[in-house]
């Protein structure tokens, strides 16, 4: 099985995730999604597979999350674009969907 995972290798359950996906033996695609960004339609499709909204994305412990409170998705998925760390990671793609993996176990759900 392929996954691709949107990782940052700093964060815990990100780096959790991965390790689930490593141990069932998946054929992983890491993107640190920090260093090379997803595009703005790329989120937006994601977020869809996986039956989420953009503010269900968004990693709202981020400072530059507070000016987002009241906006609407679109408004949101282009902060996202603009500064990824708005990003709640990680995101996990296989052919099964997408999960975001927080907690970690729920990218099972597509292995």
């Amino acid at each position: 099985m392929k996954a691709t995972i949107y990782h940052n290798p700093r964060c815990s359950k990100s780096r959790e995730a991965l390790a689930i996906l490593q141990d069932a033996g998946a054929e992983v695609e890491v993107i640190e999604y920090l260093k090379t960004p997803p595009t703005r339609d790329t989120l937006a499709e994601l977020y869809q597979r996986a039956g989420m909204t953009a503010r269900e994305g968004l990693r709202i412990a981020e400072d530059a999350a507070k000016p987002l409170k009241g906006a609407d998705d679109d408004t949101i998925l282009d902060a996202m674009a603009a500064n990824p760390i708005l990003i709640e990671r990680p995101l996990v793609v296989t052919e099964r969907g997408v999960r975001l993996g927080r907690p970690p176990e729920k990218v099972r759900e597509i292995l």
